[in-house]
């Protein structure tokens, strides 16, 4: 059986020079959206200090993050829908660097908190721009390819990260502030190079996904619920893994913070090999035969499963086999979100905006009490172990959910779309 792609037909012609060029401006995009993001999680050790922050307030302000991920999914998942892509993203990624470079200028907690929520709101609108345009560009075998550059620019993000901090770093209080500006300030020319990229003829597929006759009723289906089901497991699953990874090593197991800092780049660096080795595998199966939602599904499983190794966390000292343990947790982690990313692009060209955006609301609906129940954990049993375990089985719920709820062809009752 052949997997659903309903626009394929009616995709424009772009070159494929023309569509690396955006993907690659994608990649970017992502990039600076999770560099923004983990400037805070590298500097969270000095930050609490400097505050006198317990784990628990530094759980709420990673916390206030997802709340404002969730509004942000909400009105940018619609926007999307409504006003061309290529103006809202510039719109978007300006809005989250100028949050990030405020916060340089942070005084403690409460100022801490609300910057992180309107990072959060503005960063949400990332994912319903970068996803419509990926689908506007590719057919359904290469979605998952597609995703996997939009998503592995998160993790080149994720690098970069901790090595700035690193270089910026002094024995100063304050001395983090500077990585603020600077990546902040950053964002501004992503938005020079998109316009000088981006023409609106190499958008037009967004423009003919728009004018879809696909009713409502399509949010309504299985395949919607299926999806908004998995991405709620494997998002608390990352995001837990993203903001306690570098306390769990400094804090945890007694690493400094230059090999914190430097594991760190290491870790998102395997997170990214997840990213493109999923989307490789995926086109590589379709080659040998199986359908793109077979092959999706398997590779999310294999995905499920590395997360699975996370459980000896307990019983692993300081040493490499925790560190590669680590690696493979955080490549199977990032990993199964190109490949939930494809899914969600095979239920309507029209409302991809909305679908995402709903997504995006779901995704986050655990993530904030459980990163607050998290940093309480610590607090009382002085572990990260447990809680980072217990994280990882996530996925392999999320893994069965897909095999037994998502067919292979679109529900009987979904519209098709001409």
């Amino acid at each position: 059986m052949q997997d659903a792609a309903p626009n394929d037909e009616t995709t424009p012609t772009v070159s494929r020079t023309r569509i690396g060029l955006i993907c690659g401006l994608l990649l970017l995009a992502s990039a600076l959206n999770y560099l923004d993001r983990q400037t805070l999680a590298s500097a969270s050790a000095r930050i609490k200090g400097e505050f006198d922050l317990v784990n628990e307030q530094y759980g709420d302000i990673e916390a206030v993050f997802g709340y404002g991920f969730v509004l942000g999914s909400i009105v940018f998942g619609i926007l999307a829908d409504i006003v061309p892509v290529r103006w809202l993203y510039p719109v978007v990624v300006i809005s989250w660097s100028t949050v990030t470079a405020a916060t340089a200028l942070a005084t403690g907690y409460q100022d801490l908190l609300w910057l992180r929520l309107l990072l959060g709101m503005f960063e949400a609108g990332h994912w319903p721009c970068g996803v419509r345009v990926v689908r506007s560009l590719t057919r359904a075998r290469g979605r998952t390819m597609g995703n996997g550059l939009l998503q592995s620019g998160t993790s080149i993000g994720a690098v970069l990260a901790p090595l700035i901090m690193l270089a910026l770093l002094t024995d100063d209080i304050g001395s983090w502030r500077p990585a603020f500006a600077i990546v902040g300030g950053i964002g501004v020319f992503w938005v020079i190079a998109w316009f000088s990229i981006a023409r609106s003829a190499d958008l037009a597929g967004d423009t003919l996904q728009r004018k879809q006759a696909t009713p409502w009723r399509v949010l309504l289906q299985r395949r919607m619920i299926v999806v908004l089901i998995i991405v709620c497991l494997i998002n608390t699953t990352w995001q837990l893994f993203r903001a306690w990874l570098h306390l769990f090593l400094e804090e945890g197991r007694g690493y400094s913070e230059t090999q914190t800092l430097l594991f760190n780049s290491t870790w998102f660096a395997a997170t990214d090999v997840g990213c493109l080795g999923v989307g490789a595998v995926v086109l590589w199966l379709c080659s040998k035969g199986l359908s793109a939602t077979r092959a999706r599904q398997t590779m999310f499983t294999v995905c499920a499963a590395l997360c699975l190794t996370m459980l000896s966390l307990p019983w692993l000292p300081k040493g490499w086999i925790l560190l590669a343990v680590l690696l493979f947790g955080g490549a199977g982690a990032l990993g199964m979100f190109p490949l939930y990313h494809a899914f969600t692009q095979d239920i309507s060209g029209k409302h991809q905006g909305k679908i995402t955006g709903i997504a995006g609301v779901t995704a986050w609906f655990l993530v904030p009490p459980t990163q607050k129940l998290f940093g309480r954990l610590v607090d009382v049993t002085g572990a990260y172990d447990l809680g980072l375990a217990a994280a990882a089985c996530l996925p392999a719920l999320a893994a069965i959910i897909l095999w037994i709820f998502w067919r292979d062809q679109p529900d009987e009752t979904s519209p098709s779309e001409a």
